[in-house]
């Protein structure tokens, strides 16, 4: 009942969402994606081939520096532990079709760890569940069959219902498409052991966000990148 209510409120309030829909699309400053490395070999010990595939966050948009962003501060953890050959495969932009699509077209590399991040695009654009689903098996199945990768990380939606550049109802709107994709995704994958939604978990602290109020800063990076990485070298060690 409480499901049919929220359907019914959103059909209602569909006319103002798309009004602030466009407000935001036009006064939400675009940031640029970071410059610096996208591959790369760093650390020592043992050889870990690591995958970042996805969208602006994945991108590191919001930092100042890929060594800033994502890739970069994850790479710096894992190279204490592994000798890391890393790639970012990542866009603006970017829904979890054009993910799949970038990930079959490339070429086939052996890869340890895939984490991916996608997502925010998909709940702006409407991807239906069941295409979210269906590409996200597509995804594992590229992963592991064209790159022998045996472990996917798949990074949840964010917390949209806590982004500072969205006004209400638009914050609840999204925010309950999030949580639907991200619900959706964990109990499809449930009892999956090569692959895991991973939830960093988010502080809803300013600090975290972007200037734009839509992407992550660069405490957002640095907590992500930690529990990432210890998540990392808790899956390798148990397959070692």
């Amino acid at each position: 009942m409480v499901r049919d209510n929220r359907f019914a409120f959103s059909i209602l309030m569909m006319p103002l969402l798309l009004v602030q829909a466009l407000g935001v699309r036009r006064k939400t400053p675009r940031l640029p994606e970071p410059p610096g490395d996208r591959s790369g070999i760093f650390g020592s010990g043992r050889n870990l081939r690591l995958l970042i595939v996805g969208d602006s966050a994945a991108s590191g948009v919001g930092a100042g520096s890929q060594r800033q962003a994502l890739s970069g501060r994850l790479v710096s953890l894992l190279g204490e532990h592994f000798r890391v050959s890393w790639k970012l495969d990542a866009e603006t932009g970017r829904t979890i079709n054009d993910v799949v699509a970038a990930v079959e077209a490339a070429a086939p590399k052996k890869v340890d760890v895939l984490v991916a991040s996608v997502g925010v695009n998909d709940v702006t654009r409407g991807t239906p569940v069941k295409k979210w689903i269906s590409c996200h098996d597509k995804l594992i199945d590229i992963a592991t069959q064209k790159y022998g990768c045996r472990h996917i990380l798949l990074s949840c939606v964010p917390p949209m219902h806590l982004f500072p550049a969205l006004p209400q109802p638009l914050r609840w709107y999204l925010g309950e498409r999030a949580r639907r994709l991200n619900f959706a995704l964990e109990q499809h994958l449930a009892g999956r052991p090569a692959c895991r939604v991973v939830s960093p978990g988010f502080p809803p602290e300013p600090a975290f966000m972007a200037a734009d109020g839509f992407h992550p800063g660069l405490a957002a990076y640095s907590h992500w990148a930690r529990h990432l990485a210890g998540i990392i070298r808790e899956v390798t060690a148990t397959a070692a």
